[in-house]
């Protein structure tokens, strides 16, 4: 007999119910001689039903909260149906967090009428005012919304650490900070004092007594980290971190790989650190250069539904003879194609543009100051995607406070290094709409700049008759009587048609 049989003989015995009890002791009182008491029957059904009332799992499989499989596993919902009556739930489960159910404290579970009809509209209802912002960003983080899950197809295999971590993190986005505290959760308030701190350079001493302040004068048992450390681990799985690579002040090289333990410049002699102002004072570097991984966000891409149908958007839409809608109309992407044909051949391969230019984040009349972001874009999404904020990746924040120059090749040394990997080796990537893994390569198309960071990222020198790259000797130039330098003014450009 199939699975699907076996559970409806368990179905039978309490097809004539479809509610949940008030309260859910039910679900862990103890039975006689291992059997199922009716109560407990009624309850499974209705557990059923009040989650496929939330929202559709039932196309791609719910999560499985028995014993075993522990929420890990995506089943059909005769499956969990027959796991749960055979195995019972999974301990500690009275809050039916993993099934789209805001958390509610273990003592008031019992004053909830969770699975009623009435109570599962309501809760719906809850679910579509979208009132936890702090849910949201967790899944924004990882590019995901609550559609996603119904989307999600049949897994036989456990979740991955970086997920159950993310699922613990989308429980704290829920969890009130303590017991019958309604508007703050553990997740809100670690988000805003973070928020505090970033604003007004609060040092990790400073926080660490606010928060054991903040412990002493919440009531008992409240869940608010105990320190800065603790707070940060809580907030890793976002997936916010970055790497910090001491450079040296003159952007002569970077403490990096072969030279991460080196002190001095070996270029110009310049000291890696600050002179210590004190005892047991922690070496501080003149200069830091913040470096964000590209491979994981690219990854997640993949990842999601939502995303994933798009990435393969530049080969399969319909292109129109003479119309250029998206670099992959253009002759600069058919003539990559046609001398990678290894590459092409992916058509899940991400081609992206590198930007760069600086700015001053002081304003104007502020001391003068220049960082320079660089920003990738991705190409393989359709031009109403690939241009949209949530699309453009920072992969780099190079510090100021003067322009780095011809050396800003040193700086972008990690981005060059991880794209040089992404390109020969790739990353092993899952993709949620085929349903399969497959090895993710990256190029590097072109660059997007004005002319001058144009001259910084190519070597070229923007100065002379020889200033542009295509024109060459050929270009119309003229030489300053006085000056001596090299002018072009009324020239229009010699390959546009006149």
């Amino acid at each position: 007999m199939d699975i699907v049989g076996k559970t409806n003989i368990f179905v039978m015995f309490y097809r004539g119910s479809i509610e949940v009890m008030d309260d859910r002791s039910w679900m862990y009182r103890d039975s006689p001689q291992g059997l199922r008491r009716m109560d407990y029957c009624n309850g499974v059904q209705g557990f059923i039903n009040s989650i496929t009332i939330l929202r559709n799992f039932t196309d791609g499989g719910i999560r499985c909260p028995c014993r075993k499989c522990k929420n890990l596993k995506f089943l059909h919902q005769d499956v969990v149906t027959m796991h749960l009556l055979t195995k019972g739930f999974m301990e500690d489960y009275l809050c039916w967090y993993a099934h789209g159910e805001l958390f509610v404290p273990n003592e008031s579970m019992e004053e909830q009428v969770v699975g009623s009809t009435s109570s599962a509209s309501n809760m719906h209802e809850v679910g579509n005012e979208n009132r936890n912002p702090y849910r949201n960003m967790v899944m924004d983080a990882m590019r995901m919304s609550e559609g996603n899950v119904r989307e999600c197809p049949i897994v036989e295999e456990e979740l991955n650490a970086d997920a159950a971590r993310f699922f613990d993190l989308l429980r704290d986005s829920d969890e009130p900070l303590w017991d019958g505290c309604t508007n703050c959760s553990k997740l809100s308030v670690v988000a805003q004092v973070f928020t505090i701190k970033s604003d007004h350079g609060l040092s990790e001493a400073g926080y660490d007594k606010i928060f054991e302040w903040a412990r002493s004068i919440l009531p008992e048992g409240n869940r608010l980290k105990e320190n800065f450390y603790a707070a940060k681990s809580m907030m890793k799985p976002l997936g916010l971190g970055y790497e910090k690579i001491d450079i040296c002040p003159n952007f002569c090289m970077l403490y990096y790989l072969e030279n991460a333990e080196m002190t001095e410049c070996m270029t110009c002699g310049h000291s890696r650190y600050k002179p210590r102002t004190g005892r047991g004072k922690t070496l501080m570097a003149y200069k830091k250069l913040r470096y964000f991984l590209i491979t994981p966000r690219l990854q997640r891409l993949f990842m999601s539904p939502r995303t994933a149908e798009h990435m393969t958007w530049h080969q399969s839409h319909h292109a129109v003879n003479g119309v250029m809608v998206h670099p992959s109309d253009g002759e600069a992407w058919k003539h990559f194609n046609s001398m990678h044909h290894h590459f092409s051949a992916e058509l899940r391969n991400v081609r992206l543009g590198l930007c760069t230019d600086g700015f001053n984040p002081f304003r104007l009349f502020a001391a003068p100051y220049s960082c320079w972001p660089v920003i990738l874009t991705i190409y393989n999404l359709p031009p109403g995607m690939c241009m949209r904020p949530e699309f453009i990746f920072l992969s780099m924040v190079i510090p100021g406070s003067s322009s780095p120059g011809r050396n800003i090749d040193v700086c972008l040394r990690p981005l060059i290094d991880e794209l040089t990997q992404l390109w020969s080796s790739g990353a092993l990537t899952y993709d949620i709409l085929r349903k399969q893994n497959f090895v993710m390569r990256v190029a590097l198309m072109w660059t997007i700049n004005y002319f001058p960071a144009y001259g910084m990222i190519s070597g070229w020198s923007m100065h002379g008759k020889l200033a542009c790259p295509y024109c060459m000797e050929n270009i119309k130039a003229s030489t300053l009587t006085n000056g001596g330098k090299a002018f072009f003014f009324l020239l229009s450009p010699s390959f546009l048609a006149t």
